[in-house]
């Protein structure tokens, strides 16, 4: 199986929709989607997520299914803190948790990583284990049955599908961090993603396990062939 991550186009959060640029990159990403094709399609249940999904579901001709599970909301309310500001955001966004989160003694904890007291176990801790409930489940619809403790995946039925997700970069992290068998604290401060990057994880089977392998983080090509502006995510040039 070849699963592909993808986040949202140029959003507008409130309300949740996408942008006039946004609708033009899903309509580039629909493009270079269509040219291998994809068999089943899934989507954040959050507005900007469909949108970016429509065009894609439109050419390929394909009815999504919507998974809640996914939608940011969720995740953002159980992985979010108030800055000095008084801002909500991600912890992985705040200067100081982001120490925090790369300290050796965060990462001595591993998979316990919220159980630090700074983080306030109870909080966190409820919505690692929502996401990783939600997703096993997932996987498993799949095909792929999550072995935790060995970091693979019995493959309990095989196929050759090419199996789309659109939803969004927090969740993303969350999400795939887990999906990886990567520790969280250490994914979420060095991996992003732009707006309708297309992430690529090949389940390759062999000798009825796989282990799942990323072929392409976040790629945006589809916007430079479309001649669309590459600000990562409206803010970095490279």
């Amino acid at each position: 199986m070849l699963f592909y991550y993808i986040r949202h186009a140029d959003p507008i959060y409130q309300p949740d929709s996408i942008t006039p640029l946004g609708a033009r990159q899903a309509e580039a990403l629909a493009k270079r989607l269509a040219l291998f094709g994809l068999d089943k399609i899934y989507v954040s249940t959050s507005n900007r997520a469909i949108q970016t999904a429509q065009p894609t579901c439109e050419l390929l001709k394909i009815v999504p299914e919507l998974l809640d599970f996914c939608n940011e909301s969720y995740a953002f309310n159980e992985f979010s803190i108030i800055d000095e500001q008084g801002k909500k955001r991600w912890i992985f966004e705040d200067a100081r948790y982001r120490r925090l989160l790369a300290s050796a003694e965060v990462r001595q904890l591993g998979d316990k990583w919220y159980m630090h007291p700074v983080f306030g176990e109870e909080k966190f801790r409820s919505g690692i284990e929502r996401i990783h409930r939600e997703a096993d489940r997932f996987l498993l619809s799949l095909g792929y049955e999550h072995d935790i403790n060995e970091s693979v995946y019995k493959v309990v039925r095989p196929n050759n599908d090419r199996v789309a997700l659109f939803a969004h970069a927090g969740f993303g992290i969350l999400f795939l961090s887990y999906v990886l068998d990567i520790s969280f604290p250490e994914f979420s401060i060095h991996f992003d993603m732009c707006h309708t990057g297309m992430t690529v994880i090949e389940f390759a089977e062999v000798e009825g396990y796989a282990i799942p392998k990323v072929k392409v983080w976040s790629d945006d090509a589809h916007l430079y062939r479309e001649g669309l502006p590459l600000n990562y995510n409206n803010r970095l040039r490279f």
